[in-house]
This record gives C-alpha cells, sequence and structure tokens, in this order.
C-alpha cells in the first residue's frame, strides 16, 4: 500500500481527495492536515510514502513545508507531489526547486492524480501535462548558464531524456522506446549520475535548459503524440 497524507486548508478539497484516492487500488490515505506547519509534523510523525501538498495554506505555505520535507538539505526526504488550483509558472519553479517530485492541478481528474502519487512513491515524477509543455518553452528559449555532464549522454539515453521532459512516465518511455522497465530506469538512473541531480524532474528542468526538450524534437520511430 502507497500511504499518504492529504495537506490542504479546505476540509472539502480534503474529503474529495481522500475518497478519490481511496478508491484507487493500492493507496491508502494516513493522514490530513489543515496548513503547512501541520503537515510538517504528521509527515514527520506518520512517514507517509507521498504528501499530496496544496500551495495556498495559512501560516506556513505549502512550497515552504515541501522545502522541509524534500529540500536538498533534508537527509531523508518525503516525496512530494503539489496539487494546486493555481496555474501558475511562478508555483511551478519554486515548488519543483523546493523538491517536489510532481506538480498537478486540482482538476486534473482521478486517473493523473493517481499516476503522480504512484510515480512519487516509486522515485519518478510526473507533471500535468500542459504545465509541462509550457516550461518546455521557457526553458529552451532560456540563455542561462547550464551544466555540463560529467560524460557524454549515449543516444539512447538523449531518447530517454527526451520523452521523460515531455512528462511521459516510466512505462510510456519503454512502449516507445521498445524498453523493458528495468532498461529504462537504468538509463534514468545513467543520466542522473552523469548529470549530477536527483530526480527525474532535476533531469526534466537540465534538458528544457539545455535545449534538448523542444517540441520539434524528432520523435523515435512508433512514437506519436502524446495525449
Amino acid at each position: 500500500m502507497i500511504r499518504v497524507l492529504i495537506a490542504d486548508d479546505h476540509e472539502e478539497v480534503r474529503t474529495g481527495l481522500r475518497l478519490l484516492l481511496q478508491s484507487q487500488h493500492g493507496i491508502e490515505v494516513v493522514g490530513e492536515a489543515t496548513d503547512g506547519v501541520n503537515a510538517v509534523e504528521l509527515a514527520r510523525r506518520l512517514g507517509p510514502d507521498v504528501v499530496l501538498m496544496d500551495i495556498r495554506m495559512p501560516g506556513l505555505d505549502g512550497i515552504e513545508a515541501t522545502s522541509l520535507l524534500a529540500g536538498e538539505q533534508v537527509a531523508d526526504p518525503v516525496a512530494v507531489v503539489v496539487i494546486t488550483t493555481f496555474d501558475l509558472d511562478e508555483y511551478v519553479h519554486r515548488a519543483l526547486r523546493a523538491g517536489a517530485k510532481g506538480f498537478l492541478l486540482k482538476d486534473a481528474g482521478p486517473q493523473l492524480i493517481g499516476e503522480a502519487v504512484r510515480a512519487a512513491a516509486s522515485g519518478d515524477a510526473l507533471i500535468s501535462p500542459r504545465i509541462t509543455m509550457r516550461l518546455l518553452h521557457e526553458f529552451a528559449t532560456s540563455d542561462r548558464p547550464v551544466r555540463q555532464p560529467v560524460s557524454p549522454l549515449t543516444d539512447r539515453e538523449e531518447d530517454v531524456l527526451a520523452l521523460l521532459a515531455a512528462g511521459l512516465t516510466n512505462v510510456e518511455i519503454g512502449d516507445r522506446l521498445f524498453l523493458s522497465l528495468g532498461t529504462v530506469k537504468t538509463h534514468i538512473g545513467g543520466i542522473l549520475t552523469k548529470l549530477d541531480l536527483r530526480n527525474r524532474v532535476e533531469a526534466a528542468m537540465w534538458a528544457y535548459e539545455s535545449g534538448r526538450a523542444r517540441t520539434d524534437r524528432p520523435q523515435p520511430p512508433g512514437s506519436g503524440p502524446h495525449p
């Protein structure tokens, strides 16, 4: 079972998310937090696999709470998926830099929210597809300095990275490239090692910054538009 803590200051939202998650196989809601301080306290006490975190909450907001639970300074980070009503680039950037393993809008729907929770629990990440495409455009046209890998990425790693940055899950990447799930994970591990990054969200951001994730990038044979 994937143990989930929900953090949102609105009771009706928490109730809706709890019912949505508990209707899905393999997911259990172990607690509900009413603000950021409460979220940090409960996460440290209950040890959930994933925290589903709202942004706008009284006292300590969701991004600050995410940093305390999943930031670079945290020795044993918790997987946090930020879920919000507000589709603002500032929130997306701050949440990802705070250590979030996913960013979704509350209208994402049961399937996408469930996929994001499962991805975070397994060490992967999922960002709402429409947000991914906007980030792609912004980072692909940025002129900020880009770190270089300690050794060049292989052609296959480049293919995996491009699909990862487009928002595909490991299973979808495997289907597109005709690779097993284990092989996809091995390639992603190699990418993270060469770039000295912690997770696939950081890898996706690097792909945007380095210009590797572009809408005009040729896709592998057999691939098509990602819904």
